[in-house]
């Protein structure tokens, strides 16, 4: 955190031998008190059936959309932030390597949904990687995206399973990204699958 603790070493070796349970509790509180402040401000949401679970973050209320994504939210302050969660059928037999590379599936989301022909968008992928997580593969991907009017950036995870595909991802607009990258680094990462 960039923090100097020569003053605090000089104190420590200064003070009486007697205040070194209380100055290690201290420390001990404060180190926790850090920890919790990583988690703070994310709130839990699960689906009704129990398959699968994610954060969103504090102040950010769901709506409903009919014939849109399974699950959306935004920021009630900053509207133009969402969250979303689109489910698709996929062959049941067919695991996400299967239906191509991170880069693969990837690309294919930029050209088929982030910015199909004729949309008026245009979409650079900017990363695509794997990780491994609860026994499932999932593909992280980032997107600068370019409207008429503004630049956007968007994180997306995506995962199948048992015949169905989950993408779930994070929007918002291009200037308010460094200040939210990291939260929806930590929300894309945080889908599982429940069962």
């Amino acid at each position: 955190m960039g923090l100097d603790a020569r003053p605090l070493i000089r104190f420590c070796s200064k003070a009486p031998s007697s205040w070194l349970p209380l100055l290690l509790s201290a420390v001990l509180g404060l180190a926790l008190v850090g920890c919790s402040a990583a988690a703070a401000g994310l709130n839990s949401f699960a689906s009704p059936d129990g398959r699968y679970a994610f954060l969103y973050p504090t102040g950010w209320t769901r709506v409903q959309v009919s014939g849109g994504p399974q699950v959306v939210f935004h920021d009630l302050i900053n509207s133009d932030e969402t969250l979303s969660l689109v489910i698709s059928d996929v062959t049941p037999d067919r695991d996400l390597e299967q239906l191509g590379s991170a880069v693969a599936v990837g690309e294919k989301l930029r050209r088929t949904v982030i910015a199909p022909a004729g949309s008026g968008r245009e979409a650079d992928l900017v990363e695509a990687r794997q990780r491994e997580t609860g026994g499932h593969t999932f593909y992280d991907l980032e997107y600068a995206v370019h409207l008429s009017d503004r630049d956007r950036h968007e994180l997306a995870t995506v995962v199948a399973d048992r015949g169905r595909l989950y993408t779930f991802a994070a929007s918002t607009n291009e200037l308010r990204w460094p200040r939210v990258k990291e939260l929806f680094e930590r929300v894309i990462g945080s889908f599982t699958l429940q069962i």
